[in-house]
């Protein structure tokens, strides 16, 4: 049974990365108004599971984020910012 239990878990684990993708965004943060709000907000939003990668740009107003989309989700990231103190909008999705 403990053989079974293990192959069962191998497969889940490897077929998880078929339904998860990588995802990348942009979203808009119009109320960024010091050159320090980005590391508040690369902060807010690194913190989210799921999210790999996140670069905040002070002079675009923009954060462009890589994520797991099984793990997290656009209204995630835009929660995280706003409960930051800075809310966010989606400005576009990168393929």
């Amino acid at each position: 049974m403990k053989k079974f239990q293990l192959a069962l878990t191998m497969l889940a684990a490897l077929a998880s990365p078929v339904w998860a993708a990588s995802q990348t965004v942009t979203l808009s943060l119009p109320t960024m108004d010091c050159p320090v709000c980005p590391i508040t907000v690369k902060k807010a939003l690194t913190k989210v599971p799921g999210v790999s990668d996140a670069k905040v740009n002070f002079d675009k107003r923009e954060a462009t984020v890589v994520f797991d989309n099984a793990r997290t989700n656009v209204d995630a990231l835009a929660r995280a910012t706003k409960d930051a103190g800075y809310p966010s909008t989606l400005a576009r999705t990168t393929q």
